[in-house]
């Protein structure tokens, strides 16, 4: 079974920046096979959809409060993708996850995922 495993929370300060990294493990398992989301689960609310990358090419897909403050990007020589945090706000804080549904590339009508890790956390301090 394809376990998902997230890294790189921690505390920034406003404006600061952070880098998530996610990785699967289990047998036969790659992250290159998939497409790759991001969301983020602040206190009380619900999953909020970040951005996505499609399996190949490239393709990148993000929601609103990520678009132009957040990269996600896909290193396929050591099978990770990342989410690069800029420009943090105290709105940010959240327990961020990465997750996928196994399919190729991101519905860009929506957030399409099944599975997803445990979670790293991301606290901003004014």
């Amino acid at each position: 079974q394809v376990q998902l495993v997230e890294s790189g929370g921690g505390e920034a300060q406003p404006g600061g920046s952070l880098r998530l990294s996610c990785v699967a493990s289990g047998p036969g398992t790659g992250l290159y096979f998939y497409a790759v989301t991001w969301f983020g689960q602040a206190p009380g609310k619900e999953g909020e959809g970040l951005a996505c990358i499609d399996q190949e090419g490239g393709g990148t897909f993000y929601g609103d409060s990520a678009r132009g403050r957040f990269t996600i990007s896909r290193d396929t020589a050591v099978n990770k993708v990342y989410l690069q945090l800029t420009g943090l706000t105290v709105d940010d804080t959240a327990i961020y996850y990465c997750a996928t549904d196994f399919g190729r590339k991101c519905d860009r009508t929506g957030w399409s995922y099944d599975t997803w890790g445990q979670g790293t956390q991301v606290t901003v301090i004014s």
